[in-house]
C-alpha cells in the first residue's frame, strides 16, 4: 500500500548545523575564483607561496581569483596538485575539498505517514546531479509503490539487510540480503519487505538525459508556440 511521505528532520540538528550558504556566483571565472581564493585561505598559503609549489606566476593565480581570467585545464591541473584537491574542487558549489562528511545524527528522512518506510539520502543538501543514492528501510510486511520516473531511468539497489521483493509490472523478484537488481524506473513499481523483521538496501537512481525536442511545453502553450520550440503537435 502506497503510503504519502514526509520530511523529517531532527530539529536540534538543524539548530546545531550551521546553515550551507547560497553560492552568490553563476559564471565560471567567479566560480573558480571564489574556489582558489577559499583553498588558498583554508591552508593559509600567501599567492608568493602557492605560486612557488604550483608553477603558475603570481600574476595569473590573482587574475584567476578575482575572476578576471578562466584558467587553461593544464594550469588547474597544477594548482590542484599544488592545494591536494581534485580538479573538480574548483567547480563545485560545496565540498572544496573533494568531500563532505555528512553526519547521520544530522540526516534529513524521508518517511511515510505511518513511519514503516524512510529514505535516507546520501548526497549534500544541494540539488543531487545525474544520480541519487539513498538508505531505505521497510518494516516487516510493508509494501512501498515507487513513483514512476522520466524515460531512461534506472535503479541498482542493493539488500544490506533482510530479503525484499521487487515487482516491476507483473514480474517479481526476490533479493536475499546481499543480492542486487537493476530496473528501469519509468514502470510501475514496489517494494515489498515479505519478512518479519526490518529490511535495509540501498538505492541508485540513475537520471535520464531528457533529449531537448521532448521538453513539454508551459501549460496554456498554444501549437504555433510549441512548433516554434521544436516539440511535436
Amino acid at each position: 500500500m502506497h503510503s504519502p511521505l514526509a520530511l523529517v528532520r531532527d530539529p536540534q540538528a538543524e539548530a546545531d548545523a550551521s546553515p550551507r550558504a547560497a553560492e552568490p556566483f553563476d559564471a565560471l571565472e567567479q566560480l573558480v575564483g571564489v574556489n582558489l581564493a577559499r583553498l588558498r585561505a583554508e591552508r593559509q598559503l600567501s599567492l608568493d607561496a602557492l605560486a612557488r609549489a604550483s608553477g603558475v606566476s603570481r600574476a595569473m593565480l590573482a587574475q584567476i581569483e578575482s575572476a578576471r581570467s578562466v584558467p587553461s585545464i593544464k594550469v588547474l591541473c597544477k594548482v590542484a596538485a599544488a592545494l591536494k584537491v581534485s580538479v573538480a574542487a574548483f567547480l563545485r558549489r560545496h565540498a572544496t575539498n573533494g568531500f563532505e562528511h555528512l553526519p547521520a545524527e544530522r540526516s534529513a528522512r524521508i518517511v511515510s505517514e505511518n513511519g514503516r518506510y524512510s529514505a535516507r539520502p546520501l548526497y549534500p543538501d544541494a540539488e543531487p546531479g545525474a544520480a541519487e543514492f539513498h538508505e531505505l528501510r521497510i518494516a516487516p510486511l510493508h509494501t512501498e509503490a515507487g513513483t514512476p520516473r522520466a524515460p531512461g531511468t534506472t535503479v541498482n539497489l542493493v539488500v544490506s539487510d533482510g530479503t525484499l521483493e521487487v515487482s516491476v509490472h507483473d514480474q517479481r523478484q526476490l533479493l536475499a540480503t546481499g543480492d542486487a537488481i537493476v530496473f528501469d524506473a519509468d514502470q510501475p513499481h514496489s517494494l515489498r519487505n515479505p519478512g518479519d523483521t526490518e529490511a535495509r538496501a540501498f538505492r541508485v537512481t540513475l537520471k535520464a538525459e531528457t533529449p531537448p525536442r521532448w521538453d513539454v511545453p508551459a501549460a496554456g502553450a498554444t501549437r504555433d508556440e510549441a512548433a516554434r520550440e521544436g516539440v511535436p503537435g
